[in-house]
């Protein structure tokens, strides 16, 4: 994956990893997947670039 200049600098992914965990627990654990994908599709629609995303895709699932 290449830098992106306009990256969230550390604090701010801090800031979106502690709203998606609390967000996460707000859903439970039966609707966490829902949850998940609901958001990925609206963050999808915003970044308007399906390739885009398909990376993202794979690059969040190396290393699981």
């Amino acid at each position: 994956m290449t830098a992106n200049k306009n990256a969230l600098p550390l604090a701010g992914l801090e800031t979106v990893y502690d709203a998606l965990a609390s967000a996460i627990d707000q859903a439970g654990p039966g609707k966490a997947e829902l949850f998940l994908v609901k958001l990925a599709l609206l963050n999808a629609n915003a970044l308007a670039d399906a390739r885009l995303f398909e990376t993202h895709v794979q690059a969040a699932l190396r290393d699981l």
